[in-house]
């Protein structure tokens, strides 16, 4: 069965849960990208059973609950697949000030992480004030 045609949930995360799948996190309403993170089996799970976006955090080395330290948790709305069913989107809420862990001058989160483009010259430029 090739599963760019089935309705059957075939995301490969190893024999033993740990494989890696990126996901892309947007805005529902807006459908700004947010956040570019990974999943693991157990990830993905918890996602599913809390409803909130819940990634592996490679750094760290431990699940990630975005928001279970700031309070800035992402709401999920609906998760999408890609053809090859490699690769997941998760289109959330944001149940707080912003996505971003990264702080303004003022403090506040920014409300992506994508906060900065890259000039012709190599530097970088704040998009969000």
């Amino acid at each position: 069965m090739k599963k760019e045609y089935t309705d059957q949930l075939l995301l490969d995360f190893g024999e033993d849960g740990t494989a890696l799948v990126p996901v892309v996190t947007q805005d529902a309403r807006t459908k700004e990208v947010l956040i570019l993170a990974f999943a693991n089996k157990e990830a993905f799970e918890e996602t599913r059973r809390s409803g909130l976006a819940t990634y592996w955090s490679r750094s760290r080395g431990e699940l990630w609950k975005k928001g279970m330290t700031s309070g800035d948790t992402l709401k999920i709305q609906e998760i999408r697949i890609n053809c090859d069913q490699n690769s997941l989107i998760y289109l959330v809420t944001p149940q707080g000030k912003g996505a971003c862990h990264a702080k303004k001058n003022d403090g506040s989160p920014y409300s992506s992480c994508y906060y900065r483009a890259i000039n012709q010259d190599g530097t970088l430029s704040f998009i969000e004030e």
